[in-house]
């Protein structure tokens, strides 16, 4: 079970990893065969599914993505606690957005799902 403390650490340094735009950083939250999905996955990766499994592939979109918006910010709006899944609701480049991310017994995202306005 997540509890508070946790998701809200979790939501503070996941939005300073991608302000700090190190994307060692960023993928440090997560599991080596995680899973990403995203509507922007099918426009900027070009994969109809939406989805993108592993490291590999994530941090390479990850890499194209910073690299295409150099002055990418996100601004906290809220986090919400659910049974093993943390939502972080934040403002980003594409207005308001929320990320799903589902946790593993060690406390990195196994899967994650993102949702703009």
């Amino acid at each position: 079970m997540i509890d508070r403390a946790f998701a809200d650490h979790f939501a503070a340094d996941w939005i300073d990893s991608w302000n700090s735009h190190d994307l060692v950083r960023i993928l440090s939250h997560y599991t080596d065969d995680f899973e990403m999905s995203s509507p922007i996955i099918i426009k900027l990766a070009g994969e109809p599914s939406g989805t993108l499994k592993g490291r590999e592939a994530v941090g390479a979109y990850w890499a194209k993505a910073l690299g295409a918006n150099p002055d990418l910010r996100f601004e906290l709006v809220s986090t919400l606690v659910g049974v093993n899944s943390v939502t972080v609701c934040y403002n980003g480049v594409r207005g308001q957005s929320a990320e799903v991310f589902h946790f593993n017994k060690e406390g990195k995202v196994t899967r994650a799902f993102a949702h703009y306005e």
